[in-house]
C-alpha cells in the first residue's frame, strides 16, 4: 500500500504539535498536546494496518486472500479507549487543581458548624427512640406469634444479639 502523503504529513504536524504544545506547565495545554498525540497515534495505525480489502469475516465462498487483517482495527479502538481513559483523568486532575488554587490556604480542611454537631443528650434521646421501636415491633410480632407455631421471641434475642455484637 502506498500511503497518502497527506495522511503521513498531518500525521507527522500532529506529533509535533502535540509534543510542543505538552512541553507548557498548563495542565489544559497538555491534555491538548496529549490528545493530539492520541490521534496522531491512531493515524499511524491507519496508514500502517494495509491495503484496503474485504471484511475480515470469511463467509460463503470468500477466501483469505482479499481479507483485511483485523488486528490494527482493534489497537486502534484500543488506543481512542485509552486516550479517552486518560484524557478523562487529566481533565480530573485540571479539576482537582482549580478547585485547590480557588481555595487558598484552607486546602481541603472542611469547617463544621455548629448546627452540624449532634450533642451527647440529642444521641440519647435519638438512641432511646430506637429502643422504644424495638420494643414496639417485638410486642407486634409477639402477638404474631401466638396466632402460629412460630417462636419469633428466640429469634428477635438472636438476631438483637447478633446486631449488638456487630457495633
Amino acid at each position: 500500500m502506498s500511503a497518502s502523503l497527506t495522511l503521513v504529513v498531518l500525521m507527522a504536524i500532529m506529533y509535533g504539535t502535540g509534543v510542543y504544545v505538552m512541553l507548557e506547565k498548563s495542565l489544559t495545554r497538555i491534555l491538548i498536546g496529549f490528545m493530539l498525540i492520541g490521534n496522531a497515534t491512531n493515524l499511524l495505525i491507519f496508514l500502517m494496518s494495509g491495503r484496503a480489502g474485504d471484511a475480515p469475516i470469511i463467509g460463503d465462498g470468500a477466501t483469505g486472500e482479499n481479507t483485511v487483517d483485523p488486528v490494527p482495527q482493534v489497537l486502534m479502538l484500543t488506543a481512542i479507549v485509552i486516550n479517552f481513559g486518560v484524557t478523562a483523568f487529566i481533565l480530573a486532575l485540571i479539576y482537582r487543581s482549580w478547585w485547590l488554587a480557588n481555595l487558598g490556604d484552607e486546602g481541603d480542611d472542611v469547617t463544621v458548624d455548629d448546627e452540624d454537631v449532634i450533642d451527647a443528650e440529642e444521641a440519647e434521646v435519638y438512641h432511646a427512640s430506637l429502643d422504644e421501636d424495638d420494643e414496639a415491633v417485638r410486642a407486634q410480632l409477639a402477638g404474631a406469634a401466638d396466632n402460629g407455631d412460630i417462636d419469633i421471641e428466640s429469634d428477635i434475642d438472636n438476631n438483637h444479639t447478633e446486631r449488638g455484637a456487630g457495633r
